[in-house]
């Protein structure tokens, strides 16, 4: 196996910002689904390649941490990183797919809520992401996980009045089974970008 002795800056932030950008078009998607709710076997099969797109970034920063010897980031910041970024992508694709095999008629208002706010957290992370390659922009990280965090929260509340109102409204328990499984993976997904944010924060401590 060759190592290089330079650091590949470019490399692990090219990659970075393509995960970023990923999570940005599998977000749309998801909200397009949960808005226009039609062509839904079409609409998760994007989902699926988007979430196959996120493995391969996975992938190849990982194999990039391999083959460079010295990092522009500390390796446990990178591996983090790329990991939860993954976890995002993965979770959404985790409740469209759980919608499309549950057979559900059409989303609830509050699972349009969450695809919302999940969209607006990747789009508060691509941003981030992006101000990583420049030493002079890494202050600017910490606005947009403040960001990321406040919609986080504004996530969970929604989050958690929707299992009430689950528990309290529906009668019956498959249905509340199928709603709780695409609740919990949207909230995971929202829980997932709050995650980066806390490695982003990490790196601007460190670097700035």
């Amino acid at each position: 196996m060759r190592f290089s002795l330079v650091p590949r800056n470019y490399r692990f932030y090219d990659l970075f910002e393509k995960s970023a950008h990923n999570l940005v078009a599998a977000a749309e998607v998801m909200v397009d689904l949960m808005d226009h709710f039609e062509n839904v076997e079409m609409k998760t099969a994007r989902m699926k390649e988007l979430e196959h797109v996120g493995d391969s970034i996975t992938h190849e920063i990982v194999e990039q941490l391999h083959k460079t010897f010295v990092t522009p980031l500390d390796r446990e910041d990178i591996t983090a990183l790329a990991h939860h970024l993954d976890d995002i992508v993965d979770f959404m694709e985790g409740a469209t797919t759980a919608i499309r095999i549950y057979g559900i008629a059409r989303p609830a208002t509050a699972a349009r809520g969450l695809a919302d706010l999940i969209r607006l957290q990747v789009v508060q992370v691509e941003r981030a992401v992006q101000n990583l390659r420049q030493r002079s922009r890494l202050k600017g990280v910490l606005e947009q996980c403040v960001e990321i965090h406040r919609l986080e929260n504004e996530a969970d509340t929604l989050f958690l009045n929707a299992m009430a109102e689950l528990f309290h409204d529906q009668a019956d328990a498959v249905e509340i089974i199928k709603w709780r499984d695409v609740y919990d993976q949207l909230e995971r997904a929202t829980d997932s970008c709050e995650h980066v944010a806390n490695v982003l924060e990490g790196i601007v401590l460190k670097y700035a």
